[in-house]
């Protein structure tokens, strides 16, 4: 019981701080140089320039009828974080960053930064089970409806749908550019907060010297399974090595099998995460 209260107000916290950097990126970096980067805060960046009303009155106003879809459709674990989210958002753009100097200068380095920024703010949301809410919450009810449909290709679907709107909005094809520019720079900021600390390697190893290689790779402090394995052309019965590995150690075991055995046969696969001992404790997740 303790622990789930400290996760929950570690989760809090978390989200807040996430949403003040996402709101510092949209508020002085992204808007004011006219780069609507997606969802909803790409169309609150477009209506403020028409209207010249700040953008997280706009962003609160889109969120509220999509939050209370959320609450029914997706469940109120989720959308209680998020709505957590969207309140920090809309209060640090309006009363914080409307009222600090903005970057206005080369719009590459804005997109950039803010593109930086605002990923962080996401990776960081994301990675306490909330979301941002706007158009995260539509593309998860299209993708509850579409299940065929990937969650990655309904995003990039919507997010051209609210790039090309900027660009009538704008009337310059450049503030779509720079918004690509600041979509594809969050999205792999996101993916480094998310997987980073998680990402490994799992290399599965047939070779004759197979207790050699295992026992030098537990020497090494790495764990190893043997699964039982037969060969198809030849029929012998064998052991192969299943191991996992952090990415910057991948190099060294991958050096201690050409040692031991430069017949070896190796498949080396890409782990978006691992978990358990050795890597990311389990009850941290």
């Amino acid at each position: 019981m303790k622990n789930k209260i400290l996760r929950t107000i570690t989760d809090i916290f978390v989200i807040i701080a996430a949403g003040v950097i996402f709101a510092c990126g949209l508020e002085s970096f992204v808007s004011p140089n006219n780069i609507a980067p997606g969802g909803v805060s790409g169309i609150s960046v477009a209506l403020s320039y028409i209207t010249g009303i700040n953008e997280g009155i706009f962003y609160l106003c889109f969120n509220i009828p999509l939050l209370i879809l959320g609450f029914i459709f997706l469940g109120k674990k989720l959308i209680g974080k998020t709505l957590i989210s969207v309140v920090t958002v809309t209060l640090a753009v309006d009363f914080i960053f409307a009222n600090l100097p903005h970057y206005e200068g080369d719009r590459m380095l804005a997109a950039i930064y803010g593109g930086l920024l605002m990923g962080t703010g996401l990776g960081l949301t994301y990675s306490r089970e909330a979301t941002s809410g706007g158009s995260d919450i539509v593309n998860k009810l299209i993708n509850k409806k579409l299940p065929s449909a990937s969650l990655g290709v309904i995003t990039f679907i919507t997010d051209c749908i609210v790039i090309g709107a900027s660009m009538l909005v704008f009337r310059e094809l450049e503030a779509g550019l720079y918004a690509v520019i600041a979509i594809f720079i969050s999205s792999k900021v996101m993916d480094v907060i998310i997987y980073g600390g998680m990402e490994g390697k799992m290399l599965l190893v047939f070779s004759d010297k197979h207790e050699e290689i295992a026992k030098k790779f537990i020497e090494n402090g790495r764990g190893v399974t043997y699964l039982d394995a037969e060969g198809g052309f030849s029929g012998k019965e064998t052991k192969v090595i299943c191991c996992a590995v952090r990415k910057n150690e991948y190099a060294k075991f991958r050096r201690f099998v050409k040692e031991i055995d430069s017949s070896s046969f190796m498949i080396i696969a890409s782990a978006k995460e691992v978990l358990g001992n050795g890597f990311i404790d389990l009850n941290k997740q």
